[in-house]
This record gives C-alpha cells, structure tokens and sequence, in this order.
C-alpha cells in the first residue's frame, strides 16, 4: 500500500496536519487542501489519487457534491467523510453516493488509520480482480487459439457464430485437443463473460459424489454432510458451467442433468427447496455419444439436449500444418515462463514431428516443448533432443514409400502438410531468408512470401 496518494480536504488546520503526520510516517503520499477550491485544482493534476478524506462542511462547498467530482476525475479513489454534524440521513446519503465510510468527529487517529487501509486494500483488491478479468478475456480470445489449418479456422468460424447466444453447445474431441480451451473461448467471448465460468470433470469424481457436487446437499443429507454445500450450478449462475468429459456420467446423475436443462430449476441432495438455474451449459465428451447412445449407455434425450450447437475438435494428426506454429508458440512460452533460450529446431526434427501420430495431440506436443526446455534449456533442438518415440518417425518424398492408412488419407490436408514442411525447411536452413529459401525451393520469392503470410508460418520470437 506504501507510495499511494492520499488527499486531506478539511478547514481544520490541526486535524489535517495530525492526519498528514500520521499518514506520512506510513509511507504514503499525502497531500493537504482547506478548500474545495483548492483541492479540485489538485485533483486536476495528471497523478491518480487513490483516496480522499473529504470533511462534509468545507468554507466553499458541500464535502458530498465534492466527492462526486472527485470520483468522476479518478474512478477508481476511495472517500472517507469526516464531520462534526453526524446524523443517520447524512450517514446513508453519503455511503449511497459512493464513501466508503462516515468518520464523526472528534476523530480518533487509530480509526482513520485503519479506515484508510481497509479502503486502500479493498481498492487494490478491485483493480487486481479487474487486471484478472482482462487478463482472461485476452487470454481466450479468439486468436490465442493457435493455428492456420482449414479443420481449425472452421472450428473458430464456429466458434465466432455461437459465442453470443445462450444455446448448449457440445465440444467433442480426443483428450488432449483443447476442449476446455474451446469452452472458455466461448464463455469469455459471451454475453455471460462478467460472471464465472465453473468448470467440472464428470469423469474424474466418484459418481455417488458428483451429484452434490453439481446441485450441492442441505446438513445431514448424507454421512459426512456436516454442512450445507453449494454446487457447481448454483454457484455457475447467470455465467457458464462446463461438463466435461459427460459422456462418463452415471445414467441416474443423466436423468437430472436432463430435468436442469429442461425445466432450468433442481434441489440440493437431501433439501425440499427448488433453486431457479440461469446457466449456460457447455458440455465435452472424447467419447462417441452417439454410439453410446446406441449401446444404451447414454440417454438419447440427453445426448438431443446437449447437441444443440456440436463442435468437434479435430485431433493434431488431422491438423499437421499447425504442428510448425504449436511448436513455436510453446518454445516462445517456455522461454517466457521458464527463463530459458531455446531458438528454434532443426528442418530435420520438425519433420520428425510434423509425421509423428501425436496420440496425445496438443497436450503431448505442450509436454515435448516442457521437457525440452528443462532439459535442453538453450540453443536449437534437434534430432537427437526428441525422445526415441519421436525419432521412429521417417518421413520420405519418394510417394511409392509413403504409407497410407487403411481408412483413407485426406489429399488436399497431406499435401498442404508436405509443402509446409518444405517451406519451413527451406526458411530454416537458411536463417528465415525468404529470397534464399525461394531460390532452394525455385519458386519465386513473391509467391513465397504470399505462401508464408497465408499459412502463419513464422520464426521462434528470438529470431524475429
């Protein structure tokens, strides 16, 4: 708290010289004004003041209408009202208008000094919750979610058409694809994106517990239940609750999750109180609904419900092309994070990576990047930095050798991976010179260039 500004408007020449003392010996910067003439031309200056002690009769003003202009100049100041003429009314009047608290005079010191911590805390605590709320809101913006290939632009075209309205939307995708990072696109990218997204995975809590955690139970509904517990809908309300992995829920917890969805209301385990539920219900699954519906371990009600909106997250083999820009990005990340130097990865490794079957798509990739940058720390990965799995990988240009799976290859999608692998070869050896690369690769260095620009390929942040 030490170093912010505070502003000390009273007549009383001994009251503000004791607060001035008092104040300054904590660390702050205090400032002192008789008039609200004179403090209004300081409040004018360029610095924020954080808070004001405001006396409520000054020789020239009325201290209430001077807090209004006070917080219109800095919103974001805190005011504490002194007086000698304390009444309930004035009390009420000011506290409505925006003081933090009403000081009756004589004024004890201690109080004050207490008074204008608190309020400086809260203030603090105000302006961290807001970085956080933008913090998040940058974060999971639209073009956070990295890549260039066709099957995740049309997940973000998706994901841009439905991000405002209210309906359920059902994310599918192996693990590992960024299911939760799609939900959270969705909710901070809403409507609802001031209030909180509570996120719940239905595989990972025994299914006699799960239902109190999502509708939560009265005392003494159960053994254990020692206390009334609020659950992840109530406390999801007017924002975003998101159920992933659904499809391993139990078919009696489907039931109700069925009745919330469709009448927007439930009762806590062991409670006879109904709750209205204003959520939005994002919902994930790596598990092929449909045919668990088939085979009777889904409700097909439920599975209807959900289904408003699918959004499939397609796996990281489907997405090749993005492999370059994944790599990049979290090499940039752990640098960042870690303090570490790496500058980049050879043609050779990458192509390595680009032809590995990444079973555990983008979390694996995020965890290759981790364990390179612990272990490595520094320089350029190559071949012989990837662990043996990744090393098993042969990529060939000769197309009699090329392996193609029992069911089917996408054309358009390999041979966009092979020529993006080419051009990151080329711009690698040597050195991201673009008329070098294009004389390696005879094109023409216009083309290549428009070639780089529309797939987003670009060097590790030290080499820009």
């Amino acid at each position: 708290m030490q170093g912010q500004r505070i502003l000390i408007i009273d007549d009383e020449a001994s009251l503000r010289t004791a607060l001035f003392r008092t104040l300054d010996r904590k660390g702050y910067q205090v400032i002192t004004s008789a008039t609200v003439k004179e403090a209004e031309t300081i409040s004018q200056s360029d610095k924020a003041i954080d808070l004001a002690i405001v006396d409520l009769r000054l020789p020239d003003g009325d201290g209430i209408e001077l807090m209004g202009r006070l917080r219109a100049l800095h919103p974001n100041i805190q005011v504490i009202i002194l007086t000698g003429h304390a009444s309930i009314e004035t009390a009420v009047e000011a506290t409505r208008k925006g003081a933090f608290h009403f000081v009756t005079k004589p004024c004890n010191l201690d109080e004050i000094v207490t008074l204008v911590d608190r309020a400086l805390s809260h203030s603090q605590l105000t302006r961290e919750n807001q970085q956080l709320r933008t913090a998040l809101h940058s974060k999971y913006q639209f073009d956070n979610i990295i890549g260039q290939s066709e099957a995740i632009t049309e997940v973000l075209s998706m994901i841009e058409r439905v991000a405002q309205s209210d309906s359920t939307v059902l994310i599918m995708g192996e693990s590992g694809t960024g299911k939760e990072l799609i939900a959270k696109a969705l909710h901070y990218n809403s409507l609802r994106s001031e209030e909180a997204f509570i996120p719940i995975n239905c595989g990972a809590i025994p299914a006699e517990l799960l239902e109190s955690e999502l509708f939560g139970h009265v005392k003494g509904a159960f053994t254990g239940a020692i206390a009334n517990r609020t659950g992840r809908f109530e406390l999801a309300e007017e924002g975003t609750l998101f159920l992933d992995e659904i499809g391993d829920m139990s078919p009696s917890l489907q039931v109700k999750i069925l009745r919330v969805l469709q009448e927007r209301r439930f009762e806590p385990v062991g409670g006879t109180k109904t709750i209205e539920s204003n959520v939005r219900v994002i919902a994930a699954t790596n598990v092929d609904l449909e045919l668990a519906v088939e085979e009777g371990r889904f409700r097909e009600d439920l599975f209807y419900r959900l289904n408003v909106i699918p959004i499939r997250i397609p796996p990281l083999r489907e997405r090749r092309s993005d492999i370059p820009l994944l790599m990049h990005h979290f090499i940039e990340m752990f640098n960042r994070t870690r303090n570490r130097q790496l500058k980049g990865i050879t043609p050779e490794a990458m192509e390595m990576l680009v032809n590995y079957s990444w079973p555990g798509n983008i979390r694996e990739l995020e965890n290759l990047v981790e364990r390179l940058s612990i272990l490595k720390g520094a320089g350029i990965v190559d071949v012989g930095d990837l662990p043996e799995k990744y090393r098993r990988v042969q990529a060939s240009s000769d197309p009699s050798k090329v392996d193609i799976p029992e069911n089917g290859v996408d054309f358009n999608t390999a041979v966009d991976n092979y020529e993006n692998a080419l051009i990151m070869r080329a711009l690698e050896k040597t050195g991201w010179n673009r008329n070098q690369a294009a004389l390696l690769l005879k094109l023409n260095r216009t083309t290549l260039v428009e070639k780089i620009k529309k797939k987003g390929l670009r060097p590790p942040e030290s080499e820009l």
